[in-house]
């Protein structure tokens, strides 16, 4: 077996999106993302973490020179150091045959490479970007399809991962949410409690979001999100030009009956953003968005054949949380579902909830949800003599 450096070899390149597509072939759950959304993460001129971070992709090689295996190394020199005891890059987009010593040669690859640039740990399988794609391992759930950005992987992985040292650093919830007020018969009666007595308060109002008036949507996500997240373990603040720029990639796949803001006395205090499951249209791209695929992709749009949607974020302002605010926002869509007979949606997966965040895994299942993923990111200490201590609980003091 041989590994080899990516770098700027076409052939390579080609190979490390297609080598998932061979491996993944008779596996009918898996959808393969698309080759752009891949290959954006290594582009620096795409990818605005290549201005304090840097990066390395390798494919492992049999004895034949086919493809066996890939994965990627990176540092984010902004973020290697926050809320670590020590120095942590990344390893991610992790594929290879069900061979354990095959699995290790990547391993050491890829920490070889972090050693070499002063990391003492690494974090994986994770994104070179943010978390909310390519993050996490599924150790759950392989009987149901992936949402956009979301991993798929093979069962086989995770005795890899924990038998070269890997430890669970959080997991990860992927909760099914029921869509209408028939299917609620599980939530917390204290839930709907809560969610009346904010929505008899006159000082809380809700809206859906207005395509019209993005700039403005993208300012109070900014700032709800920068409360509610941005000083938690790995996450930083939200730029106003991130937000914008957030705000116009989703522009595309925008359904504004399902992106909802909460307002107190007018000022915005809690965000829940869903969209399209976009896998459920993306599957029948097989990866291209060229002529073809763009022109499959507006004909499942726009005879609304996708009837699944799912929550990207959740947010609520501290001073706002307890309150019944997150019921309230949350069940905004069964309100809107039973209201509105021509209601497209009727699954809803609620994606990315950290075990950090007991508060809201305890939230989300007392709306009546159930955990149907589960993800982990895992963390390798590379002085296995070192303590090792998981993901910091939000609320909990140090």
């Amino acid at each position: 077996m041989q590994v080899v450096e990516v770098g700027e070899n076409a052939r390579y390149k080609k190979e490390f999106i297609q080598f998932p597509v061979r491996l993944y072939r008779a596996d009918s759950c898996w959808i393969r993302p698309l080759d752009t959304d891949v290959e954006e993460v290594f582009d620096p001129v795409r990818n605005k973490r290549f201005e304090h971070g840097e990066c390395v992709r390798y494919l492992l090689l049999n004895d034949k020179g086919e493809t066996i295996g890939r994965v990627a190394a990176f540092i984010d020199h902004e973020i290697a150091n926050l809320d670590n005891d020590q120095p942590t890059g990344g390893l991610g987009f992790f594929e290879c045959i069900d061979d354990q010593t095959a699995a290790f040669r990547l391993f050491d690859a890829g920490k070889a490479w972090l050693q070499s640039r002063g990391m003492e740990a690494m974090d994986g399988p994770i994104n070179f970007g943010d978390r909310d794609r390519w993050w996490g391992l599924l150790v759950d759930g392989f009987d149901r399809e992936p949402n956009y950005c979301m991993p798929y992987t093979k069962a086989y992985y995770i005795p890899f991962f924990e038998s070269y040292g890997f430890k669970d650093y959080f997991k990860q919830y992927t909760f099914g949410i029921p869509t209408t007020w028939s299917k609620l018969v599980d939530m917390s009666q204290a839930v709907k409690d809560r969610a009346q007595r904010i929505f008899q308060n006159p000082d809380y109002s809700f809206r859906t979001i207005d395509k019209k008036q993005l700039p403005a949507a993208a300012e109070q996500f900014r700032h709800i999100y920068n409360a509610a997240w941005g000083g938690h373990s790995g996450v930083k603040e939200m730029s106003a030009a991130q937000a914008q720029l957030l705000m116009q990639k989703l522009k595309p796949v925008i359904d504004e009956k399902i992106i909802y803001f909460a307002y107190y006395q007018g000022e915005p205090v809690a965000f829940f953003v869903c969209l399209p499951e976009l896998n459920q249209v993306f599957k029948h791209v097989n990866g291209k968005l060229d002529l073809i695929g763009k022109l499959k992709f507006l004909w499942h749009m726009l005879l609304k054949t996708n009837h699944k949607a799912f929550g990207v974020v959740f947010g609520v302002a501290p001073e706002h949380q307890g309150k019944g605010v997150e019921a309230a926002i949350a069940l905004r869509m069964p309100h809107e579902a039973d209201n509105n007979p021509n209601f497209q949606y009727t699954e809803l997966e609620m994606n990315w909830v950290g075990d950090f965040n007991p508060i809201m895994v305890r939230f989300v299942s007392q709306l009546g949800s159930k955990i149907v993923k589960t993800h982990i990111t895992y963390r390798k200490l590379f002085d296995e003599t070192k303590p090792f201590k998981r993901c910091p609980v939000i609320g909990r003091k140090k």
